[in-house]
């Protein structure tokens, strides 16, 4: 059974989505100062995405494996001692997990973000050295 990142963790995949998004958002105002605090920036937002949306999409895969594994959404449906209600809101919660597209817009968002860094290396450093 799965069981959750430690805290320590989850509060660092916070701090890199946070300093991801800050960096992109930046990149407007650096535009009128310094090309290379515009690179830096990007550079910090694309590493921070890459590894952002792919720890989400790692989450998002565990708890669908999950729910499948333990047939949850069956269990809840059986009988035992949840109300009506109880059971509803339950199954609501799991299907929602289980067939939300979150998971997709993280690996479109990762791959992206993925195929950007790899062109803004090539871009920046091995156009240079290569020629």
């Amino acid at each position: 059974m799965p069981t959750l990142s430690k805290k320590i963790y989850r509060n660092w995949m916070f701090t890199v989505g946070a300093l991801a998004t800050f960096a992109y958002r930046i990149i407007v105002v650096l535009n009128h100062y310094n090309p290379l605090w515009v690179q830096i920036a990007w550079y910090v937002g694309t590493i921070g995405f890459v590894w952002y949306f792919a720890h989400r999409f790692k989450i998002e895969n565990r708890r669908n494996k999950v729910i499948k594994k333990m047939k949850l959404i069956e269990k809840i449906n059986g009988d035992n001692c949840l109300s009506v209600e109880e059971k509803e809101s339950l199954t609501y919660i799991l299907k929602s997990l289980q067939t939300s597209l979150a998971k997709w817009n993280y690996i479109i968002i990762f791959a992206f973000s993925a195929l950007a860094l790899i062109y803004g290396i090539y871009q920046d450093f091995l156009s240079k050295i290569f020629g």
